[in-house]
């Protein structure tokens, strides 16, 4: 049966051992109420982009749709973090990275040297973000193939592609107001 943990790391049930990473995911729990859920992968695309240490710039209107910016990548630990709790100083580092008042609007990051971290409201939304992560860092890779010198998209429609789905005044898609992100 698959573990459950509080929010403490205590097991609370389950016959099988916690993930190693569970401190990760529960630090950030305690630090930003408004995630639900948290999904780490070794994706392929995601994962090169970390081990990189590179943010995945915004090439296109796809990205900006998610976030008008880069997705950031974390830099790589000290020894002194690496001997303390490494899960939960990768916890620290990725709220370093995107400070938890942000963390509504930015639903990911690479960890440098390890892989992708997303998270949402909820299960459903964070796998969602992990996809769509996977994706913009392919996407992104082939655009640097394609012409080493791409330049990041104009941020003027960066920001109103963004928006537009997610700001104030928000009307992107075919949702009704009351079903919207």
């Amino acid at each position: 049966m698959i573990p459950i943990v509080d929010i403490d790391n205590k097991k609370v049930d389950g016959d099988l051992n916690p993930s190693s990473d569970t401190k990760t995911h529960t630090y950030l729990y305690r630090h930003c109420p408004s995630i639900g859920s948290v999904v780490h992968t070794h994706s392929t695309y995601a994962t090169s982009w970390a081990q990189a240490n590179k943010a995945i710039p915004c090439f296109g209107t796809t990205h900006a749709d998610y976030y008008n910016n880069e997705i950031p990548c974390t830099q790589f630990m000290t020894d002194d973090q690496i001997k303390r709790d490494y899960e939960e100083e990768t916890g620290k580092q990725i709220l370093e990275t995107i400070p938890p008042i942000k963390t509504n609007q930015l639903k990911m990051v690479l960890v440098a040297g390890h892989g992708p971290f997303t998270w949402g409201r909820n299960t459903k939304d964070a796998v969602h973000n992990a996809v769509v992560l996977e994706e913009l860092a392919k996407s992104a890779f082939l655009t640097l193939q394609i012409n080493p010198n791409a330049s990041a998209l104009n941020k003027n429609i960066a920001d109103k592609h963004f928006n537009r789905k997610h700001g104030k005044d928000a009307y992107y898609g075919q949702t009704s107001k009351s079903k919207k992100e």
